[in-house]
């Protein structure tokens, strides 16, 4: 079984593995940038798993930044009946690209 890793970013919680590329919330990085995430959650080898209470203390999973860019546009549109009210607004989400280099 290959290692695995629970992070947390942004919010948000994501299982890994080595080589595994994630769409993660916006960070400040420039291109080709190093990433370490010492928000590690759960930590498994195949023979061994560590659980964090709630993070597990020392461990880091590395990762190096592939690319930055947005979302694909969602439209949220408010419109109310016979009162010519209409109001149309967009938005696109930034998101970071990574790809996870070393695991605990």
């Amino acid at each position: 079984m290959a290692k695995i890793a629970i992070i947390e970013t942004g919010g948000k919680q994501y299982l890994v593995t080595q080589d595994s590329v994630l769409d993660i919330e916006k960070l400040p990085v420039e291109k080709g940038g190093k990433i370490t995430f010492d928000k590690v959650l759960l930590t498994d080898d195949g023979s061994e798993t560590k659980v964090g209470n709630p993070y597990l203390s020392g461990a880091k999973v590395s990762a190096e930044l592939i690319e930055e860019g947005r979302a694909p546009k969602v439209t949220v549109i408010r419109y109310r009946q016979k009162s010519r009210y209409f109001k149309k607004k967009g938005h696109r989400q930034p998101f970071t690209k990574v790809r996870i280099t070393a695991l605990p």
